[in-house]
């Protein structure tokens, strides 16, 4: 049996061949000339996708959890206050790691299905007016839950309240995949990671920090050693590293971004929305409802859906599984056993969104869904005929 692809999980995502047979490199020294040739001009291509000028690149070996401990260690001191909205697993989970490192974290507890209210976010600042509040942190893209926020509204909020609270961004699975402008919105750290839109093996954080944030480094007490900025821009400078670096994917990243210029992110960005509305469309004929609760909530990288009462979501994901060896996403937190999602990001196409729309309406269908066999593939189908790229190459 040949290893399953492709998957419709919200990362990591597919790798393609092309990015394969790039991370499928021979050890090489990392303090040659070579590897400058190669690193520097990935972090400058990294930059574009953050839509950046300003800010600084930096790179971890790790995941994106790494990123955000580097985000905090390197620009906050024990007891600094910071305010965050938690909507979701992993919006939860960049607060525990904020407690962990013994931060005064505000809370405002949402709806799950929900964003980031940049009105409440407005209001609290604006009540701090000795600017006590240090950071405001948002999940861009809520993993679990398939809702993202306007963090062009939030940064509006902070502006608004007079407020200068720097904000960071979890961006992990929106980068590459969705419109993500660091610099109108004045971002001062987003941070992501190699195996979701840049479609890649995991291992790699990629961050980027604004002047403010850089300038509170030297300030900042919280410990860190392998995450410090200071260590890794010191070694950047001079096209190296600190340690170690991940070769593999650093090459992986250098084609990755050559894939995304080719077909120019504007490009990706729309491909990813037709993508997320044939599901969308799917997830509504088969008269399902989407966690997100409004249009303009939805991810255009995942859909989280929840099934009928009386039904279990796992067992729909497993039987997926088990009966076509196709993965789909499991229900995390409050929506575990009441909603499935559908990974639709990275290094996808109109024909393969549809190849998972039939495989999981071929499991809802022999667990007894009350859906009609092909109804969300008609659906999704009819719109991909109308909006998608087939329809461009007819015209050629």
């Amino acid at each position: 049996m040949s290893n399953q692809n492709p998957v419709f999980i919200p990362g990591p995502t597919n790798i393609p061949d092309r990015l394969r047979l790039a991370m499928q490199v021979q050890t090489q020294d990392h303090r040659a000339p070579d590897f400058v040739e190669a690193f520097a001009p990935a972090l400058e291509g990294v930059k574009k996708v953050f839509g950046s000028t300003e800010g600084q690149i930096v790179t971890f070996p790790s995941s994106g959890t790494g990123g955000w401990e580097a985000a905090i260690t390197n620009t906050l001191s024990p007891g600094d206050k910071v305010l965050v909205a938690r909507h979701g697993v992993f919006s939860h989970r960049w607060i525990d790691l904020c407690q962990r490192h013994n931060l005064d974290v505000h809370i405002i507890d949402c709806p799950w299905g929900t964003g980031a209210p940049a009105d409440q976010f407005q209001s609290i600042l604006a009540e701090d007016t000795a600017h006590e509040i240090r950071a405001v942190l948002v999940t861009h893209n809520e993993t679990a839950t398939g809702v993202r926020s306007d963090v062009g509204a939030i940064r509006a909020g902070i502006d608004a309240a007079g407020h200068p609270a720097m904000l960071m961004v979890d961006c992990v699975s929106s980068l590459a995949s969705m419109p993500f402008e660091f610099d109108s919105w004045g971002v001062d750290i987003a941070v992501s990671g190699s195996q979701k839109g840049f479609m890649l093996a995991t291992g790699m954080a990629i961050l980027c920090v604004s002047p403010k944030a850089l300038a509170a480094v030297d300030s900042a007490r919280l410990t860190r050693t392998y995450f410090d900025f200071r260590d890794m821009m010191q070694a950047n400078a001079s096209g190296g590293f600190p340690y170690t670096p991940p070769l593999q994917l650093i090459c992986g990243l250098k084609e990755s971004l050559a894939m995304l210029f080719e077909e120019g992110l504007d490009n990706v960005y729309a491909r990813h929305f037709r993508l997320a509305e044939g599901v969308r469309r799917a997830a509504s004929a088969w008269d399902l409802s989407l966690v997100a609760q409004s249009p303009d909530l939805y991810s255009d990288t995942v859909s989280a859906i929840y099934v009928p009462d009386g039904f279990d979501s796992n067992a729909l994901t497993d039987h997926a599984f088990n009966a076509y060896g196709v993965s789909f996403g499991i229900g995390l937190g409050q929506l575990n056993g009441k909603a499935f999602r559908i990974g639709h990001l990275g290094s996808l196409t109109d024909v393969m969104v549809l190849s998972g729309l039939a495989t999981i309406e071929m499991a809802m269908v022999d667990l007894n869904y009350p859906i009609a066999l092909g109804s969300g593939v008609a659906a999704a189908q009819e719109y991909f005929r109308e909006n998608g790229s087939g329809r461009a190459l007819a015209a050629a």
